[in-house]
């Protein structure tokens, strides 16, 4: 097991101090369904077969209503947005779209939940989304499965994390951007920034906070115990060394420990109006438009004297042009 989460655990199981003293970790792997499930807590931490789950990120709505959670190792660095398909490099839906009349995708199981899309806002108009939105969540967890009926037409668009396009990058042999064996079906994320694209991107109004340590069954009151350990652990210096070795120095926050400036913002934690250029990155600036064509569909019942009129007109204008060309042959 490893991770950034793993450590910060084992760091903590290894205190000798008053606060951690009481705190002992054992990191072990579950299915994911053990920890959340289709909008409710997952079977291992319901019975308690396991006492709590790591790196969950502390959503508004329904998650609350089935758990708790420690405080956040990371700062707000899980921003959301919409993914959708490119043709000749225009997006299915555009970043100003408010989504009205649209269908978008939930990813089963994960951060965004489904019912957070009403808590975030379009980073192009700064307006709330439509209360006309479709949201369309798949039977099966995880992101493959909703990347797959985007791909099948299903929805215009995807309610994801916004790094997850750039995370589920694979190479020719398979393997992620840490050089491991991918988990997921690579086939389905080629062509990010040529098949599809971000139109949103910052949206972080969905959860409380950042990624937490821990995930409890509500009512288990053990955060309290793991945040006094963890207030402690993020002014050490093992909390900068950690979060520098995993790549999230960027996300972490800051102690003394922590060199002043320096740090830029990654591409996926950007708002979409500070993206510019073209979909070709993976992420549309608010500029680029829906490559969707809209046909217009003439109801002849609504003008009947109009359609009347026009028929009219195109049937002596073909007995005219008969007439001409009788003419002509007497010619």
């Amino acid at each position: 097991m490893q991770g950034i989460g793993k450590d910060i655990m084992d760091w903590m199981t290894a205190s000798t101090s008053a606060a951690c003293a009481d705190l002992e970790f054992e990191v072990v792997k579950v299915p994911w369904s053990d920890c959340w499930s289709a909008n409710t807590i997952g079977k291992g931490l319901e019975n308690g077969t396991i006492d709590a789950c790591t790196t969950y990120t502390h959503t508004r709505g329904i998650r609350n209503d089935y758990v708790e959670f420690s405080n956040a190792f990371l700062d707000d660095n899980k921003a959301a947005g919409l993914l959708t398909l490119l043709t000749d490099g225009k997006p299915t839906v555009d970043g100003t779209s408010d989504l009205d009349g649209v269908t978008v995708i939930d990813v089963s199981g994960w951060a965004p939940t489904a019912d957070t899309i009403t808590d975030v806002e379009n980073k192009c108009t700064n307006d709330k989304y439509s209360t006309g939105v479709t949201i369309l969540t798949p039977s099966e967890q995880g992101n493959d499965a909703a990347m797959k009926m985007l791909r099948d037409g299903d929805g215009s668009a995807m309610f994801v994390y916004a790094d997850q396009g750039m995370n589920y990058e694979c190479d020719a042999q398979g393997r992620d951007r840490n050089g491991n064996n991918a988990s997921w079906d690579c086939e389905l994320w080629e062509g990010f920034g040529t098949e599809y694209a971000y139109v949103q991107t910052g949206q972080t109004g969905y959860s409380f906070n950042g990624t937490t340590l821990l995930m409890f069954k509500l009512g288990s009151n053990k955060s309290t115990v793991a945040d006094a350990c963890m207030a402690e652990f993020l002014e050490t210096e093992a909390y900068y060394n950690i979060c520098d070795k995993h790549g999230f120095v960027a996300d972490c926050y800051p102690n003394s420990f922590f060199l002043a400036g320096g740090i830029s913002t990654p591409v996926y934690a950007l708002e979409t109006d500070q993206h510019t250029g073209d979909c070709s990155t993976g992420y549309c600036p608010c500029s680029v438009t829906s490559g969707t064509t809209t046909t217009t569909t003439i109801n002849a019942n609504v003008d009947t004297s109009g359609a009347s009129s026009l028929a009219l007109g195109s049937i002596m204008a073909l007995q005219l042009l008969c007439c001409i060309i009788q003419m002509l042959q007497q010619f």
